[in-house]
């Protein structure tokens, strides 16, 4: 396994992310538990939650996800070894049973959410403590234009910033990063902080895949150069870039089969794209998904890439990707398929 630095924060993560999102609605804690264990074998160090997990969210379930992490690690007794990171829920109106849908990154509801997060995770801090989308309107979750929207109830990120300096000072979190941002948004926060108002953000979780590589356009540059990785979430997208969706295919237990409405990643671009992969990974002798993955883990902008599965195989299978190094002749192949189809699924 591979380990990197995490933006300027002294600590080390894997370059291999265990996403936990299903766990709660496809998997069971016992499942969930095996997976921690296989991803720790390993050499899997860093483990991606939310308070609103699992996924697709609702009333019943929210907060699950957490408690199948923190009974793990209260099992285990190896808390010390786990990078663990989670996120406080921004405004929405999907999700009026958090804090009756007053969830603003504001101090009363940041300090309410790392609250209840510590008491799942059954930890006293967390290690990447994340804001998991912006307060203020603005173009995210495969949104490509951009309004000048008036938004007077967004929370100033100055404010938000100084909540999270002040769960850093009590040692509640020990770093702080950002998801489904923007560039504008990543370097404001840069900037806050060297300006003396609060932590430096140390990663960026956002979309990032060979469906979706806007990540490129903007942010790639401010990663490198501000130390302020990526953390990739969907890198072979709910699973389309392994193929078992092509032809219209629904695969009995699948996720996409299961929850149809998630559409971001089945687009009617997606289709020809995704069949150009396969076809080039099969010629290659690789696995579409490995290939996918090892991709994602090999640019020079990517801290880790967050990996969920529903089964050990399919984690096997995304864990090998570590371990894969794709040839010169695969990569150019990649670069033709995404100049014919660029980004199709924004």
């Amino acid at each position: 396994m591979d380990y990197r630095p995490l933006g300027r924060s002294g600590i080390e993560v894997s370059a291999i992310c265990l996403g936990t999102m299903t766990w709660g609605t496809q998997n069971s804690e016992e499942e969930g538990f095996a997976q921690m264990d296989l991803a720790v074998d390993r050499g899997v160090n860093f483990f991606d939650a939310a308070e609103m997990y699992p996924v697709p969210p609702t009333a019943e379930t929210q907060g699950r996800t957490e408690e199948i992490v923190g009974n793990w690690l209260q099992s285990r007794k190896c808390r010390d070894k786990i990078v663990l990171a989670t996120k406080v829920t921004g405004p929405g109106p999907r999700f009026s049973y958090i804090r009756d849908g007053d969830c603003r990154l504001d101090r009363k509801n940041i300090t309410a959410a790392i609250e209840t997060s510590l008491q799942r995770l059954r930890t006293d801090y967390i290690d990447l403590y994340q804001l998991h989308w912006p307060d203020r309107a603005t173009n995210i979750f495969g949104r490509l234009g951009f309004d000048d929207e008036a938004d007077e109830t967004a929370v100033p990120l100055e404010e938000t910033l100084e909540v999270l300096d002040g769960l850093v000072r009590s040692g509640k979190v020990r770093s702080v990063g950002l998801s489904n941002e923007t560039p504008w948004g990543t370097m404001t926060f840069l900037k806050l902080a060297e300006a003396g108002k609060g932590p430096r953000m140390v990663s960026v979780q956002n979309p990032y895949s060979l469906l979706n590589r806007s990540f490129e356009v903007g942010l790639a540059e401010v990663a490198i150069r501000e130390d302020c990785g990526l953390l990739a979430y969907a890198p072979i997208a709910a699973g389309v870039l392994s193929g078992k969706y092509l032809g219209g295919a629904r695969p009995a237990g699948a996720r996409l089969t299961l929850y149809p409405q998630n559409d971001r990643y089945r687009k009617p671009a997606a289709e020809p794209a995704v069949q150009k992969y396969v076809d080039l990974a099969g010629k290659h002798g690789l696995r579409p998904e490995v290939m996918a993955n090892a991709f994602v883990v090999s640019r020079p902008f990517t801290t880790a890439s967050i990996v969920g599965a529903t089964s050990l195989e399919q984690l096997e299978v995304q864990l090998s990707a570590m371990t894969t190094e794709l040839s010169q002749e695969v990569l150019d192949g990649i670069e033709a398929i995404h100049a014919e189809h660029t980004i199709p699924c924004p």
